[in-house]
């Protein structure tokens, strides 16, 4: 799953593709590099950010997911938001898929638009939201408890109408979690792959890899590579990445040599 921030403001590319045909450009040159999914977000996730109005996330996703079906690209189009007026927008200009990291918790009738439209959906875990999210990373056990509310949140969207197959699940890596909690969710993901749903791993170029390693941002790709390969080899399914060409080549030869064994 490829990045693709159309903010000002995110983590790492804040600002970078604003401009549709930038934007545009990358979506093409990270499906080229092997990306399956372009995840288009018009709206930062970062711990501390605040919240885009609907309008202006429709103002930056929408000429860029066009833009995208336009040029033909291979790559499954999805749109990276908690509110139903984007992804009804983002899908009306040809995205297929609804990365939402609230797990329909921030606008329950998004459930409603992927069960009638037929779309695949991405739930993640979180605490709060990303403003408060940080100060909410309190656990007794993360992973029994991320568990439990995957499990939760997978139920619910089956009773708005999802076909079970068409959900995939993310632990949230980095979203209400400290370095810790991160650690042991990468460790233990065996357990989250047991509730039976593709699990989706978001990593990339996140702020617990520099407190390992002293890197700054755009130079974690080393860690990343590590994070996304750990949780291969612990069944993940789904790669949510920055950087897709060199995590694509790292993965590849980890499932040849986890294959092989």
């Amino acid at each position: 799953m490829g990045i693709l921030n159309v903010t000002p403001d995110s983590f790492s590319d804040g600002g970078r593709y604003l401009d549709a045909e930038a934007a545009v450009a990358h979506g093409v040159a990270l499906a080229a590099d092997g990306a399956d999914i372009l995840d288009v977000g018009g709206e930062s996730t970062r711990p501390g950010a605040e919240p885009v109005p609907a309008d202006e996330q429709v103002r930056r996703v929408v000429p860029a997911l066009e833009g995208l079906a336009a040029a033909g690209v291979r790559a499954q189009l999805s749109i990276d938001t908690t509110r139903l007026a984007v992804a009804r927008a983002a899908v009306d200009a040809g995205a297929t898929y609804v990365n939402d990291v609230s797990a329909f918790r921030a606008d329950p009738e998004l459930a409603g638009l992927v069960a009638d439209r037929g779309l695949d959906c991405c739930l993640s875990h979180m605490r709060g939201d990303p403003r408060t999210m940080q100060s909410e990373a309190v656990y007794d056990d993360v992973v029994s408890e991320v568990k439990a509310f995957l499990e939760e949140r997978l139920a619910a969207a089956v009773a708005a109408g999802i076909a079970e197959e068409r959900i995939m699940l993310d632990p949230g890596i980095g979203f209400a979690k400290r370095l810790e909690h991160n650690l042991e969710l990468l460790r233990r993901l065996d357990e989250l792959v047991a509730i039976g749903r593709p699990l989706v791993i978001g990593t990339s170029r996140k702020s617990f890899l520099g407190r390992i390693t002293g890197r700054e941002t755009d130079d974690r790709l080393a860690g990343t590579i590590a994070t996304n390969v750990l949780a291969l080899e612990r069944g993940a399914a789904v790669f949510r990445v920055h950087d897709v060409a060199p995590v694509s080549d790292a993965l590849a030869v980890a499932a040849a040599t986890v294959r092989g064994r």
